[in-house]
């Protein structure tokens, strides 16, 4: 009778070889125009157009107003615009953190 013989196998030898890598093919996107992506950012936060059209509104106004020559509503109208750009900037912060914490979720 023989002995028998230890037979050593190592990782490498024991495995078969990988597979060959195949490329997955890359996602493709759908090109967003301006007009898509202006009505789909005004659905997601309408305050902030909102308050953009209030401003040049009010700036209109005050301007037509300072070119007649009724300086007392032209200021009103200054410091009315400068109260609608802060409710513009508070939209827009207040959109931003509800992505934020939508996104998180």
């Amino acid at each position: 009778r023989q002995p028998e013989r230890a037979v050593v196998v190592t990782l490498a030898m024991a495995a078969e070889p990988p597979p060959p890598l195949e490329p997955y093919p890359l996602p493709t996107f759908h090109e967003e125009g301006f007009t898509e992506k202006f009505l789909r950012k005004t659905r997601e936060n309408p305050l902030v157009p909102l308050g953009c059209l209030c401003t040049v509104g009010i700036l209109a106004y005050g301007l037509i107003c300072f070119k007649k020559g009724n300086t007392r509503r032209s200021q009103l109208m200054m410091r009315a615009r400068v109260i609608a750009q802060g409710f513009t900037l508070a939209a827009l912060l207040g959109g931003m953190v509800a992505t934020a914490v939508k996104s998180r979720q």
